[in-house]
């Protein structure tokens, strides 16, 4: 089977990577991977393919950064020969990012089935420009592959037919599964002058967060505030650093943030596992904390990730000041729960994957 896969973006990059490493072992699959090029960035791009063990893509289209629709747009125009000369069984995207969209409507146009991998998480809020690359995605799959049973079910709200929906776990999980050993050698916490479980980590990159400068002020004051001292280790997105120039920061000076620049996979996961707590907006670092029982506090109104919340150490706290320090101090008196792994949440669902695509093969 002649698959083709299609990423872009930082999240992207850890979900092919499980992927890749099941179909090394599977003679079965001959996979090509294509890379948009929406992440450029040294940190965050070819640093990923290196620690992840990720062979340089057959194809780099290079589209660069722009806004949401001159982006998806520009895939999609650069795509279109590359499917019609390689012509693949099928078209393999993961997560929601504008180049899964791009990528999903540039082969089912092409009559090219879609696998969609993280298929069915819904946010239920479109003003988010993934729960619309998720919806689209969806809407075109031939093959729905799904990491929580929430997820199936707004399947199967949305009217997809059951035989499309295959519940498999989570790639993302595979791969930190894989590598956990090695991000335990990372030498990030000694560089960083660091104690395990007395410092925290802080992640920004939506737009609610980030893109009005006075909210992006306002909510790094509050953390900072809420720490009270405790290191906070924060990598700075490049859509974030771009604003901060200009964020709303009066006389404030910062006492617990402590800003770097985006940290090479291992790196990270090294610094998340024996973080006393993470803020973020990420829904991979929910996912992530919970695979790690490491309290999550999730700086958004909803998320399209229910089970690190129902079985997970994730909590939605917003903005509000109130939650985020009532949860603080929980965590800090040890009264966090430890969670529990989700079903097939084992290593495993890149295999499940591919067992899927071969049946429907024979």
């Amino acid at each position: 089977m002649k698959v083709t896969i299609v990423c872009g973006a930082r999240p992207n990059f850890v979900k092919v990577a499980a992927i890749l490493a099941a179909m090394a072992g599977r003679p079965g699959f001959r996979p090509t991977l294509i890379h948009t090029g929406q992440h450029y960035d040294e940190n965050m791009s070819e640093v990923f393919f290196r620690d992840l063990e990720i062979l340089p893509p057959q194809v780099n289209l290079g589209v660069g950064s722009n806004v949401d629709s001159i982006q998806t747009a520009e895939v999609m125009c650069r795509l279109v020969p590359v499917l019609a000369a390689d012509r693949p069984d099928v078209c393999l995207v993961v997560g929601d990012v504008n180049s899964t969209l791009a990528a999903a409507l540039t082969a089912a146009k092409t009559g090219i089935p879609v696998a969609h991998v993280e298929a069915g998480l819904r946010s239920f809020d479109r003003t988010m420009p993934e729960e619309l690359n998720r919806l689209l995605t969806d809407a075109i799959a031939e093959y729905c592959f799904t990491t929580e049973p929430s997820a199936n079910d707004n399947l199967h709200r949305e009217g997809v037919p059951a035989d499309r929906v295959h519940h498999v776990g989570n790639v993302m999980i595979d791969t930190l599964f894989r590598f956990r050993e090695r991000a335990a050698e990372s030498t990030i916490l000694a560089r960083s002058g660091l104690t395990p479980r007395a410092f925290a980590v802080l992640t920004l990159h939506r737009r609610s967060n980030v893109d009005d400068e006075a909210v992006l002020g306002r909510l790094l004051q509050l953390i900072d505030s809420v720490a009270d001292g405790v290191p906070v280790v924060f990598p700075v997105h490049p859509r974030t650093r771009a604003r901060l120039e200009h964020a709303e920061r009066a006389e404030w000076q910062p006492r617990s943030l402590r800003l770097v620049s985006p940290l090479p996979y291992l790196d990270f996961v090294q610094l998340i596992a024996n973080a006393l707590c993470v803020f973020t907006d990420s829904g991979g670092v929910q996912e992530e904390t919970t695979a790690l029982h490491v309290p999550c506090l999730t700086l958004r109104r909803s998320t399209e990730r229910p089970i690190t919340v129902t079985q997970g150490t994730n909590r939605i706290v917003g903005c509000d000041a109130g939650k985020i320090e009532a949860a603080w101090t929980e965590i800090r008196n040890g009264r966090w729960p430890l969670g529990r792994l989700p079903e097939h949440w084992d290593g495993k669902a890149a295999e499940r994957v591919l067992d899927v695509l071969a049946d429907t093969a024979r």
